[in-house]
């Protein structure tokens, strides 16, 4: 029997507990990761501009937690120095809901 296949399978509560340290490690980026999904099922529904307008949202929250949570807590969302990241979000947030806000809706809402 090979190598590969003496290795053992986890059981479910590996892979619970496995899951459970993953969303505690990194909740900050799924937190807007899901405020992207509703944003896009928005977009994908015909409302197109309040989608985008929550895409500038999350941005928004993006760079709030990158501003206040330390870099081990802010986990994927750190990518240059604390200062980069937040001034680069936020700059993205304040463009996407001005640009989100001033679009005429053309009846779509």
């Amino acid at each position: 029997m090979t190598a590969r296949a003496r290795r053992r399978l986890p059981t479910r509560e590996e892979a619970v507990d496995f899951v459970r340290r993953v969303v505690r490690a990194q909740w900050p980026i799924l937190s807007v990761f899901l405020i992207f999904l509703l944003a896009c099922v928005l977009v994908a529904v015909g409302f197109w501009r309040r989608g985008s307008l929550l895409i500038g949202i999350g941005v928004g929250v993006a760079a709030a937690y990158r501003l206040l949570l330390s870099d081990e807590r802010a986990g994927l969302l750190v990518v240059r120095s604390r200062g980069v990241d937040f001034a680069t979000m936020t700059t993205v947030c304040v463009v996407m809901v001005y640009i989100a806000s001033t679009i005429d809706p053309l009846g779509t809402g």
